[in-house]
């Protein structure tokens, strides 16, 4: 399989750079918003930021509104369901078809189809006449579209930065997804109550004019080509046996699907602490979810200034992440349980963007639309396993065994990870010091005795 041409592709990394080469010596150091600087990149991060708010907008009253019809919470949960359905069902087919087609004109339809999304259930709402299945059927089509828009919209950053830039870009993504998060819930909660649900869908539909005008005033020279996949058979098991064959790859993502599936199920842990455990109500949960909205914002834009995606950097960001989650399930009061949310989060979102730049930057670029098909698979499809194994946890043996078994299952399955890349990579543990600093880190096995001859 070819790995592109020139400054396009990055070699993948092997198992021993990836958890023990430190950066070389002179390697050019990140800034935090180095990647902004790329004007086609500059133009997509700022559509982004407004399309992310009117995305947030859009969940927040789709929620509201199908409650409102129902008064039922089970359709709520139908709704949340009928959009990553089609994630579940044809995501890898999803990234086949990405891997063929142009990413630019991928994402101007896709982004297109969900704003039309939005549109039509504003003047569903507006005019009185929205019915429940009318937002179950919006629900399914922008799962539908983000079925091609999640892997286009991964794989394009690539193309816009190119390698050495990657890592600043996902994590600069990551950043602007966690702003909108704090901005977007607040917005439409008092559009919702001042003027009701259907403005927030006509903003939402709206926002889409902010990415679509990026995409179009791009300049198609300052991309960074890639070559496409031809059409073929089997190009499906085709990207499934890439993945087998690539330690770096299949591993990352056992670890991403382990943290996601078990670590990830805020939904169920906060509330439940924050009824049943404080019995605080719901300025509590809303507390809990900002300050983790904080500490992931943290956790993006610190990796937006280190710009590197090594293995090691991912088992660390994990088993912190574990950790934490069993240190907050002891913690005994109200404030000192919503503090650690800070750090919970940001140690998720380490995870989750190193990951994430690290499978693009070991993939082939004809390859990458399969693969991060794949990892968004078992990244967004581990909360409808993960949810109800957790809140039977919950129900049977109290919330704090529940936060706490996760945290623990995450942990020990980055400790593993860690384990097995370390044994394949002829790598030990190493403790000690390094430039005057504690360090715990992988190092070649030869190192041993070369430092005993020194």
């Amino acid at each position: 399989m070819s790995s592109g041409s020139g400054a396009d592709s990055a070699p993948a990394p092997t198992t021993h750079e990836t958890l023990a080469e430190e950066p070389a010596a002179g390697a050019r150091k990140s800034s935090m918003f180095s990647s902004l600087k790329v004007r086609n990149y500059r133009l997509f991060f700022m559509g982004q930021v407004v399309s992310n708010i009117g995305t947030w907008m859009q969940r927040i009253a789709q929620d509201w509104l199908v409650l409102s019809l129902t008064g039922s919470a089970t359709a709520v949960g139908v709704t949340t369901a009928l959009q990553f359905l089609p994630m579940l069902l044809f995501g890898l087919y999803g990234g086949v078809l990405v891997d063929r087609l142009p990413k630019r004109r991928t994402l101007l339809f896709t982004q297109s189809a969900m704003a039309l999304t939005g549109i039509a259930l504003a003047v569903l709402t507006l005019s009185g006449h929205v019915q429940v299945w009318h937002v179950y059927v919006a629900a399914f089509a922008v799962g539908l579209a983000t079925v091609l828009d999640n892997p286009a919209r991964q794989t394009f950053v690539s193309e816009m930065v190119g390698p050495d830039q990657l890592q600043n870009a996902v994590s600069l993504n990551s950043a602007n997804f966690q702003s909108a998060r704090l901005v977007g819930p607040a917005v439409a909660g008092v559009m919702i109550t001042g003027v009701g649900t259907g403005w927030a869908f006509l903003f939402n539909g709206l926002s889409f004019v902010a990415p679509l005008a990026g995409l179009l005033l791009m300049r198609s020279r300052d991309l960074h080509a890639v070559e496409r996949a031809p059409r073929g058979k089997g190009q499906l098991r085709e990207g499934l046996q890439y993945v087998a064959g690539r330690p770096e790859l299949i591993w990352t993502i056992v670890l991403v699907g382990f943290v996601s599936t078990f670590g990830f199920n805020f939904p169920v842990y906060l509330s439940a602490f924050a009824d049943d455990v404080f019995h605080a109500g719901a300025g509590s949960y809303s507390l809990f979810n900002t300050l983790m909205a904080v500490g992931s914002l943290a956790g993006a834009l610190l990796a937006a200034r280190r710009g590197t995606a090594r293995m090691r950097v991912l088992v660390a960001g994990a088993v912190a992440f574990g950790t934490m989650e069993i240190v907050a399930s002891m913690a005994p009061s109200l404030w000192l349980f919503a503090l650690l949310m800070a750090p919970i989060g940001m140690f998720g979102m380490t995870v989750n963007v190193t990951a994430n730049s690290s499978v693009q930057l070991s993939t082939d670029p004809a390859m990458r639309g399969r693969v991060m098909a794949l990892y968004m698979m078992v990244f967004m499809g581990g909360a409808p396993i993960g949810a109800p194994i957790a809140g039977w946890i919950t129900d049977a043996y109290g919330v704090r065994a529940g936060l706490a078994a996760g945290g623990a299952v995450s942990a020990a399955a980055a400790v593993t990870v860690g384990l097995v890349l370390a044994r394949m990579g002829n790598l030990r543990l190493s403790v000690g010091w390094h430039h005057g600093h504690p360090s715990v880190r992988f190092v070649p096995r030869e190192n041993r005795e070369l430092a005993a001859v020194a």
